[in-house]
């Protein structure tokens, strides 16, 4: 009587791991990428950026001291942030885009 053929243990693991190479290019490179180009931004932060907070607080850099960021909220009102705070740095189209933007009573 044959014996039948004992299936290869290695064949049993390569559906899980094409499920986590899937994962890692789906999920963790652009995760990566987002980060480092985040980092970047934070770095790159100077005086003169106007910026968004992620509490939504719009304003313009006024000092950056380390891990802390003052805010010029307006011409009496000064905040400091984490710089970790700072979600967005305005590029010059959208402050031009904003100063467009009429109110509708």
């Amino acid at each position: 009587m044959p014996t039948a053929a004992t299936p290869n243990p290695l064949m049993n693991l390569l559906p899980i791991l094409f499920i986590v190479v899937i994962f890692y290019v789906v999920v963790w490179m652009p995760q990566r990428k987002q980060m480092k180009e985040r980092k970047q931004m934070l770095s790159e932060l100077k005086k003169g950026d106007a910026v968004v907070t992620s509490g939504g607080m719009h304003g313009i850099v006024s000092n950056v001291r380390g891990p802390l960021v003052d805010l010029k909220v307006n011409e009496e009102t000064k905040i400091t942030f984490s710089k970790d705070a700072i979600t967005y740095i305005k590029k010059p189209q959208d402050i031009e885009q904003e100063n467009k933007v009429e109110v509708v009573k």
